[in-house]
């Protein structure tokens, strides 16, 4: 083939083409016609270069339709979660415009792109991007008036459809320098080596059924079994009907049909007795005996009786034999570790429905957690009808593409320019209050949050969307009343999301009424919910720096020379003072992200301006090498009530391997797996400094810091811990539940039970012989139960060796169902062999030289594919 002529044939093409000669798009077939059939694709080419990370966006034209040289109509929109700017000179720029969200447009050197033909257009990245998930789905193309259109290959969730593959090692790692990346790529064979470690020591089939979960304090067992059918009864005390309810519901779920009474039947023998007893000290405490004739709970307040109920159900098995559930003869006596057991959930960023909230409390409610904080609002979302204000809702919870904010919130986060995109929705009143309900009957109190003065976008722009619909009415008083920002504000800030506007201006007075409002409709959710709202959080991170200095509004405020508002310094603690006398008045915990609480590093707000009797903190940024891993003790000490929710291990949204196919951030650790959560140690803080970001040991956390660590003065003051789920790159809830479960279940077993092997010096032996019981016990029990549940959740690619043609597989949760095919995925085999064993394959014979395998759940849900080496 003669290049040189076809270069010149292909430029005459262009040159020639008539339609190329028609700048603009002007009708809307032929837009949709273009973006349904050319295809859009990103790629990173290296995380190493010196100038930051760079890639290509491929535009390929396989549609009829010539795009013309020149500046044209039309812009392409992507939604990257890096902020990316240009590379190098193509005819094609790209614009930041707020958030994930730029626009690719046009320049007047633009060359045009004919049918047939494809361009690319290189990027640098503000940071690493080592992961499918790092791109999002729904790039579109807008001309004019006309309506955007998707480009339809990356109106998925099939990422692979738009992304290309990670293969290189400058794809798959995040840096060399200053330090280089030392998390290498998951791969089959090292699956395997990191396997073996659990699947190691003889568990047996017997030990995985009684254990209960979360572990009890104490557990002794007697001899025999108690056979328990539906001829047995439940006897409750009036005060348990909930209680007793719940129960029976559970039970006939199981296949047991139990009749209910309140008292206690002396006649009937074979019962189940649900009891309030005084004499047992110490709030969710409880005790259960299984006897012969008898399954006796009595609990030292409701919840005890409930937590007591629910080791019952953790007994009986997924799969009843003849109608019977055999249980164990035992006699427990526990209590919970923490008085805060919790689970934070962002359904702000992408909003997943009502029903997967409900099945997630109900999961939560199993595994005896107790708080559920509500990430109701941010940036991108505001998730709760409020009364009143129907701006919150009919614009802050939409996005589409309306350059305008007059019609909903700019799109963000792959949705897409149509409103019927993902991550759109919101809670109606009345499906607040049914999770409330639902919540409350299960022990588990709702914890709603409102984040300001950061991450109040959505909030902001709904309310100058009601200020201008309400100033055109000539409403100029109602207009302001809940107005979140100053028209005359000129600061200048970028958030760590990109953002440029998204702080509540904490100077004006509407800010306040708009806290209050919100507050006041809260409170009567709960009340006709039949219950208190006991604690508000207020968010209070990540606020933007450089918020406000520019503001007269905040002029205006230093020039009344209040007591401590001097400056832009003081405004946060002044802000949080505000918030807090509010909520005194009217009865409420305060709670905030560590970072809303702290001037600085170092040092907190002074704990005495606050008259709330608690002022709770969620911990999260532990990044240890940064210097900020102390402030759980700092805060604790200073008089708050501390939440531990470390990003290190408690981060739900990191992938749980390395590897470019999992989905989620990582920016706290390179990912956070079962293991990882059941081995951290809430009571030793220090000792969970393992390895830095980058995957070096730390063997000396103060060399490291370069300063001394406080200790721990206050340990009262550690009030908890709970697990934390973002939802950025979580669209549906599919993902959603893949994300939480079964990490979940680690989180619950280390919130409400100490184990022996905890520590400074941690039991590594003891540790290992628990995690072997407790993976196994989650795969062999507690998946299929989810699975019945309707409930979603990850299942890890299998281990995996092919040794002098012998394939050697193994999975982390060992009892877990491997398959492997010889064939490239067209057939799959059961693979039936231990640990010992292997199963002979032909390696010359393979149809592409290797085998794949994956994991099978009791469903039929597969993990995705791996290969052996």
């Amino acid at each position: 083939m003669n290049t040189a002529k076809t270069s010149v044939a292909a430029l005459l093409a262009l040159f020639h083409s008539p339609l190329l000669l028609a700048q603009n798009f002007t009708e809307q077939q032929q837009l949709q016609q273009f973006a349904s059939n050319a295809k859009l694709e990103f790629a990173i080419e290296s995380n190493f270069h010196s100038d930051g990370p760079t890639g290509l966006i491929k535009l390929q034209n396989s549609s009829t339709i010539n795009l013309a040289a020149g500046r044209g109509n039309w812009q392409i929109y992507i939604h990257a979660i890096r902020k990316l700017t240009d590379a190098a000179p193509s005819g094609l720029q790209i614009e930041h415009v707020q958030g994930d969200l730029h626009r690719i447009t046009a320049t007047s050197g633009f060359k045009g792109l004919a049918a047939g033909q494809q361009l690319e257009l290189r990027f640098i990245a503000s940071s690493s991007l080592i992961s499918f998930s790092d791109f999002m789905p729904r790039a579109f193309i807008v001309a004019g008036s006309l309506q955007p259109e998707l480009f339809a290959n990356t109106d998925s969730e099939q990422l692979s459809q738009f992304v290309a593959p990670f293969a290189k090692p400058e794809q798959q790692l995040r840096y060399t320098k200053p330090k280089p990346d030392l998390y290498p790529i998951a791969t089959a064979s090292s699956r395997y080596q990191q396997n073996q470690l659990v699947n190691d020591g003889d568990i047996s089939a017997a030990a995985v059924q009684v254990r209960i979960m979360p572990t009890p304090k104490q557990a002794v067992y007697g001899r025999g079994r108690t056979e328990i059918n539906s001829s047995w009864q439940i006897n409750f005390q009036g005060r348990l009907t909930t209680e007793a309810t719940y129960l029976q519901q559970q039970l006939t779920a199981a296949g047991l049909t139990l009749k209910s009474q309140s008292g206690v039947n002396e006649k009937h023998q074979q019962k189940i007795v649900l009891m309030v007893d005084p004499t047992i000290e110490g709030a969710e405490r409880y005790k259960l005996d299984i006897n012969a004739d008898t399954v006796l709970i009595r609990g030292s307040d409701n919840a005890g009786a409930f937590y007591g109920l629910q080791s019952l159900l953790s007994l009986i098995p997924v799969q009843l034999s003849k109608g019977v559930a055999s249980l164990p003869r035992v006699s427990v006596d526990d209590a919970p570790r923490y008085r805060w057991r919790g689970m934070h959930y962002d359904m702000a960023r992408n909003f997943h429905g009502k029903e997967v909230t409900l099945r997630l409390i109900e999961q939560m409610a199993r595994y005896k957690l107790n708080k559920l904080h509500l990430h109701l609002t941010e940036d991108e979302g505001w998730r709760l009808e409020i009364p009143g204000l129907p701006e919150l809702t009919e614009i802050g919870a939409k996005r589409c593409f309306d350059l305008t904010e007059q019609r909903c919130l700019l799109t963000q986060l792959g949705t897409g320019p149509h409103a019927s995109g993902s991550g759109n929705g919101y809670y109606s009143t009345a499906d607040f209050i049914e999770i409330l309900k639902f919540a409350a009957a299960r022990h588990i109190e709702i914890v709603p949050e409102i984040d300001m003065p950061g991450h109040a976008r959505a909030a902001i722009k709904s309310m100058e969307a009601r200020y201008k619909k309400l100033l055109a009415q000539g409403k100029t008083e109602e207009a302001s009343r809940y107005l979140l920002s100053d028209p005359a504000d000129k600061s200048k800030y970028m958030t760590v999301q990109s953002y440029t506007d998204n702080s509540v201006n904490v100077c004006m007075e509407s800010s306040y009424a708009f806290i209050d409002k919100v507050v006041y409709e809260l409170q009567q959710m709960y009340r006709q919910a039949g219950i208190k709202l006991n604690t508000y959080h207020m968010g209070g991170d990540e606020v933007g720096v450089g918020s406000w200095e520019g503001s007269p509004a905040c002029q205006a405020l230093f020039a009344k020379n209040l007591p401590a508002v001097a400056g832009v310094a003081d405004l946060k603690p002044y802000f949080v003072s505000r918030v807090a006398a509010m909520l005194h008045s009217r009865q409420l915990a305060l709670a905030g992200w560590e970072d809303g609480l702290m001037y600085d590093k170092l040092n907190t707000f002074n704990r005495d301006q606050f008259a709330n009797n608690q002022v709770i903190a969620n911990v999260w940024d532990n990044i240890w090498e940064f210097g900020v891993g102390d402030r759980a003790n700092r805060l604790a000490n200073a008089g708050y009530q501390v939440i531990l929710s470390h990003g290190t291990h408690l981060y739900f949204d990191h992938p749980q391997e390395a590897h470019p196919e999992e989905r989620g951030y990582y920016w706290a650790t390179r990912y956070s797996d079962n293991a990882r959560v059941f081995g951290y140690m809430p009571d030793e803080l220090y000792a969970n400094a393992d390895k830095t970001r980058d995957g070096e040991v730390i063997t000396d956390l103060e060399a490291l810091i370069g300063r001394a660590l406080p200790a721990l003065e206050k340990p009262e003051n550690i009030i908890g811990m709970q697990g934390q789920l973002w939802s950025e790159t979580v669209r549906t809830a599919t993902q959603l539940e893949q994300m939480i479960y079964p990490r979940l279940l680690p989180l619950a077993e280390r919130a409400w039970h100490q184990a022996s092997w905890e520590g400074a010096s941690a039991d590594s032996k003891r540790r290992d012989a628990d995690w072997q019981s407790f993976a196994r016990v989650m795969a062999q029990r507690e998946l299929p139960k989810l699975s019945k549940a309707g409930v979603s959740y990850y299942l890890p690619p299998p281990g995996a060796v092919v040794i002098d043609d012998e394939l050697k597989a193994n999975s982390a949760l060992p009892g877990l169902a491997i398959e492997y095919s010889l064939d490239q995925g067209k057939s799959w085999l059961p693979y039936t062999a231990g640990n010992q064993e292997g199963i002979k394959v032909q390696s010359n014979a393979l149809a592409g030289g290797k085998v794949w395998l994956r994991s099978k759940s009791a469903t039929g849900d597969v993990s995705r594919v791996t290969t052996t080496d």
